[in-house]
């Protein structure tokens, strides 16, 4: 959101800006689909299109082009393979296409409803063409989207906003070091806990969304899906279990619970007595994380985010 916001800074000082954006990517490019930079015209840049000689080189070429009376939008393919045509004059292989758009106060508009949507934990989607730089509310499952006829003949889209959702179930320190570890990841974090005035609960300034619940309607504050990880992390044992037992035949990525293998084998044994299944057991990761014997609620976390992203990019 802070590249936005840097945007939206330049161009509400009358500046013209422009976007580069990393439409396509192949091999072991150093940039990748996404990955963007702004250039302004009082020189300020922000952000990274994969570095090097390559960036140095096409920022230059920006500030040059916004001296222009009419800077063009254009796309301009760059390959890893030192001095050829077309080369970017780095040497690690790969190829990547960059897109150029131009952006003055008329797309004020666009770049405020990104902000809005990423503060809110929705989603849109940005579309990008040889003659627009658009933003709608529409979603789709996929990150990217794009396909390359020639230089004036190509679009792209790209997923705005959190593509994953993480709810903390308990708020105590072990949730605040997860919350700040997630956030830089950049998943929507939200945090749940049943005790009024905690004060990690109340002081945890990393999660996007922190509610009091009655934890006998957990399910109905969370969205199922394959976007949604779910981590239980409650004060007691019987608070874990009773969220377990309220959410874990729903659809959700990913289901972990903190706790002792003796506490959880306690907890296990109470829910097939219940009526749940060994099968739907076996889908909860516990002991949640990777087994890297941590300690610290830092440590935990890390195990934690390993574990939940290894899930998520297989």
């Amino acid at each position: 959101m802070i590249f936005w916001q840097h945007i939206l800074e330049k161009l509400k000082d009358n500046q013209n800006i422009y976007v580069l954006t990393v439409i396509e990517n192949i091999g072991s490019s150093p940039g990748r689909k996404g990955f963007k930079m702004l250039v302004a015209q009082d020189g300020f840049i922000f952000g990274s299109i994969g570095g090097g000689v390559m960036e140095f080189t096409l920022v230059k070429e920006a500030q040059e082009l916004l001296l222009e009376e009419n800077p063009p939008t254009f796309i301009k393919k760059q390959i890893h393979k030192g001095n050829i045509k077309e080369g970017s004059g780095m040497i690690c292989s790969g190829e990547q296409t960059v897109a150029f758009h131009c952006l003055t106060q008329k797309h004020i508009s666009v770049v405020e409803d990104i902000i809005h949507i990423t503060k809110n934990g929705e989603k849109g989607k940005l579309h990008l063409t040889p003659n627009s730089f658009n933003f709608s509310r529409k979603t789709s499952e996929n990150k990217f989207n794009y396909h390359i006829n020639s230089n004036k003949e190509w679009f792209f889209e790209e997923h705005i906003g959190f593509q994953e959702t993480l709810y903390i179930i308990g708020g105590g320190h072990v949730s605040v070091s997860v919350s700040e570890l997630f956030r830089k990841l950049g998943f929507y974090v939200v945090v749940f806990d049943n005790r009024e005035n905690l004060n990690t609960f109340e002081n945890n300034k990393f999660a996007h969304k922190k509610i009091v619940i009655n934890y006998e309607e957990i399910d109905t504050y969370m969205t199922v899906g394959s976007s949604s990880f779910v981590a239980i992390m409650t004060n007691k044992y019987t608070d874990d279990q009773l969220v377990l037992s309220k959410i874990i035949r729903n659809n959700y990525k990913f289901i972990g619970v903190l706790g002792s293998k003796a506490k959880l084998k306690t907890m296990w044994d109470v829910l097939q007595k219940k009526g749940f299944i060994k099968q739907e057991l076996d889908k909860v990761k516990a002991p949640i994380g990777l087994s890297i014997q941590s300690e610290t609620p830092e440590e935990i976390a890390v195990s934690i985010a390993a574990q939940i992203i290894q899930i998520k990019n297989n």
